[in-house]
């Protein structure tokens, strides 16, 4: 059985450990990460154990499959990360359905989310799912402490309605 549902504060270990595990896939494939391992398990941990209430998870039988983070609570889905024993299973799909109910509940009409530029596999993901890319850039990431490609990418999670005069046929 699958379920999304909200992280627990016990859950912050096993978190960092998935979401560190996808990166490292991600990352493999972009060929970056030899130095940076460290910092960015560093980053995982402290990322969930700080912001752990920002973070809705998605589970199969009990087990937690990957989670997502929209760290200000804004239309930005800042982490999104599948473990990668559990990707290609259709539970991405059902994470990001739950994340952007809760991005139009809280009366954001665009979804945003960002990710590496060479991560083909992630905007890919997010391009089958209505995504499309509005910029590209390269900045400094604290949180790994190098520059980064990244691309943003937006959906339109409200269809604005045209305002017509009459009956509309």
């Amino acid at each position: 059985m699958v379920s999304v549902r909200n992280a627990r504060e016990d859950e912050v270990d096993t978190l960092a450990e998935i979401g560190f595990r996808a990166w490292e896939k991600a990352m493999i494939s972009i060929g970056e990460m030899t130095d940076m391992r460290e910092s960015a398990f560093s980053a995982f941990r402290n990322f969930t154990h700080s912001s752990w209430l920002t973070i809705t998870i998605v589970e199969q039988g009990g087990s937690v499959a990957g989670w997502a983070a929209r760290e200000k609570l804004d239309e930005l889905i800042s982490d999104f990360w599948i473990d990668p024993a559990f990707q290609g299973q259709g539970l991405g799909k059902l994470l990001l359905e739950e994340i952007e109910a809760q991005i139009v509940h809280q009366g954001f009409e665009v979804a945003r989310v960002e990710t590496h530029a060479r991560n083909a596999e992630a905007v890919g993901f997010f391009e089958k799912h209505g995504y499309s890319i509005n910029w590209l850039t390269v900045a400094y990431s604290p949180k790994i402490d190098r520059d980064v490609q990244s691309v943003g990418l937006s959906k339109r999670l409200v269809v604005e309605e045209p305002e017509t005069y009459g009956p509309s046929f």
